[in-house]
């Protein structure tokens, strides 16, 4: 008998395909609380507290039911990681108040990239040219989003970059962390810091939500919490370089979301530009996978 998932291509796709819909729908929804759709517009550190908050009573309630067995944690690593993550997605959601969801997506793409770069430093890990190159492709990608020839940089997009780069140094501490521990513990783990930083930072700018701001903040904890669980169930039933590129899908819904709602359509800027980042982290992807099967 063995705990882990069995081998399912296709319901990895699904899971993958669900995780996506899910992270878009959650950037989506700090929107609609960020902007003032639902009401007077929450300070970005209150959307992240609300992440964390209903995130941690998902995984618990989860936890309470399954009843897992936990091994030793190491707390500086989960301190570390949920600082650069909390970090990371509270600038997610600052910039999706200023540019399109699916430029901020695509931006946030760019964190594979920075946590390669970071892995030469903090993990001694080599980089040979083929990630090199893939690397420059993404960034490029980036430079075209950013849009520096239309006079200013757009101040979303580098927020949007600056929670890549975040993003980046929390994926160092995640790949140090999982050699250790099971992943429920880290997502329990890293959640319930992360409440407990964020409602720190949150104590000065708190304001009540109305009634259907509770329901979207609800909302952004809930599916970024089905969204971490359908992407690990998906990555555990089949190879990285099949499901990864499903994750691209992320930036397909929040364009949809983004017309629906919001009646944004992306520019063709905004589509060569992701295109540009895609083919980059895609190359990565499949780079990585062919080296973990070696």
């Amino acid at each position: 008998m063995t705990d882990l998932p069995s081998h399912n291509a296709r319901l990895a796709m699904i899971l993958m395909i669900c995780a996506t819909a899910f992270i878009a729908l959650t950037t989506l929804l700090a929107k609609a609380v960020g902007t003032g759709v639902l009401g007077e517009p929450l300070h970005v550190f209150q959307i992240t507290q609300a992440r964390f908050l209903f995130a941690a009573l998902t995984l618990g309630s989860a936890a309470l039911v399954m009843r897992p067995k936990f091994g030793p944690a190491n707390i500086k690593l989960h301190i570390l990681r949920t600082t650069f993550g909390a970090a990371g997605v509270t600038l997610m959601f600052a910039s999706v108040a200023y540019i399109p969801l699916s430029d901020a997506n695509a931006i946030s793409f760019l964190n594979p990239v920075f946590a390669m770069i970071f892995a030469i430093f903090f993990l001694g890990e080599r980089v040979g040219p083929i990630r090199w190159t893939a690397a420059g492709i993404s960034l490029i990608g980036a430079v075209i989003l950013l849009r520096p020839g239309s006079g200013a940089i757009a101040p979303g997009a580098l927020l949007a970059l600056g929670a890549a780069l975040m993003l980046g140094m929390e994926i160092i501490f995640m790949k140090r962390l999982s050699r250790r521990e099971k992943p429920f513990q880290i997502l329990l783990i890293n959640n319930a810091i992360g409440l407990c930083l964020a409602t720190l930072a949150v104590i000065s700018v708190w304001e009540p939500p109305t009634l259907h701001q509770w329901f979207a903040l609800a909302g952004i904890g809930v599916g970024m919490a089905l969204a971490q669980t359908c992407f690990l169930n998906s990555v555990a039933r089949a190879d990285a370089s099949f499901v990864v590129p499903f994750s691209y899908g992320t930036l397909l819904f929040a364009a949809l979301y983004d017309a629906m709602i919001f009646g944004v359509i992306p520019s063709n800027i905004s589509f060569l530009g992701a295109a540009v980042i895609i083919a980059g982290a895609a190359l990565l992807a499949w780079r990585e996978a062919k080296a973990s099967k070696a």
